[in-house]
């Protein structure tokens, strides 16, 4: 009968421990331990090694905390409630690295946001690691850089799997059987446009930034200029020529990455339309003048 595992493998490079997970596989434990697998460090890209440790997990949607005590030792706690007991697998769970962004409010260190990738995804949500120490129960925004799409999910999963990373398991409030398809809900088109940011720092100053769009859709925009002035899940006003119209950041540059001093912005007024111009894919020009 197949089986599942999570494998423990480290970068030769830093020293830091991954952890991979392997769904629906026929060899044992053993023949697993014996081979070596690709992995990828969020520091110094593809790697491959053997695993220094190898576990049994059963699947996260069908474990049940009332037969911990009856079978294998569970690699989490699950918040036992109604909502959260053992219930048919709405689709099939798929291995597969999915670059996303977390953000939203943690109990010990307040505001934060966070870039990571899945491990595992289904139409009911997604297994992933993280830094941020979060809790059982906490509702966080989840947004899936590729397609821009961002909603809230519950962390219903956690295990600690080393000093400064978790396991958390993320659960939609109800299966979204397209999230996580790989095409964009809108076209994104490389297209420099003049703007005007308006919003309030991490500090609580208000401040009005000139910046010019990346690339852009219908509804959102990349922009660079404002990136350490913003937070996720800040509102911020962007205006071209006459007109104007109120954003979500999403996601923010890492400091020290090509997209440093960049931000993900999303549109918040449907009813607004902010560019007024085709979004076709063409050459990326020269930014517009007011």
């Amino acid at each position: 009968m197949p089986g599942n595992f999570a494998i423990r493998l480290r970068c030769p490079d830093c020293e830091t421990d991954f952890w991979v997970t392997l769904a629906d596989r026929e060899e044992s434990a053993d023949q697993i331990r014996r081979q070596t697998w690709d992995f990828k460090c969020r520091e110094h890209g593809a790697q491959r090694g053997d695993p220094k440790e190898v576990l049994e997990v059963a699947p996260l949607e069908e474990q049940d905390p009332s037969q911990g005590q009856k079978s294998a030792p569970a690699l989490a706690n699950v918040i036992s409630t109604e909502a959260t007991k053992k219930t048919p697998r709405s689709s099939e769970r798929l291995s597969i690295r999915i670059p996303i962004v977390l953000y939203g409010y943690a109990k010990d260190t307040g505001a934060f946001h966070e870039e990571t990738e899945t491990l595992t995804v289904n139409a009911s949500g997604a297994l992933v690691m993280l830094k941020t120490k979060l809790e059982l129960g906490d509702s966080v925004f989840l947004m899936q850089r590729s397609t821009g799409q961002e909603l809230a999910v519950r962390v219903a999963y956690l295990d600690a799997y080393s000093e400064r990373e978790t396991k958390a398991g993320l659960a939609f409030k109800y299966p979204i059987p397209n999230f996580w398809r790989r095409s964009r809900r809108q076209p994104r088109v490389s297209k420099a446009l003049r703007v005007v940011v308006k919003g309030t720092d991490p500090k609580g100053h208000p401040f009005k930034q000139s910046s010019y769009t990346i690339d852009l859709s219908q509804d959102g925009a990349r922009l660079d200029g404002v990136g350490f002035l913003t937070t996720p899940g800040q509102i911020v006003e962007v205006r071209r020529l006459w007109r104007k119209k109120k954003f979500r950041v999403v996601w923010v540059g890492q400091i020290g990455s090509t997209e440093s001093n960049q931000v993900g912005i999303f549109g918040l007024q449907s009813e607004k339309h902010l560019w007024h111009v085709v979004l076709a894919e063409n050459e990326p020009g020269k930014p517009e003048k007011k």
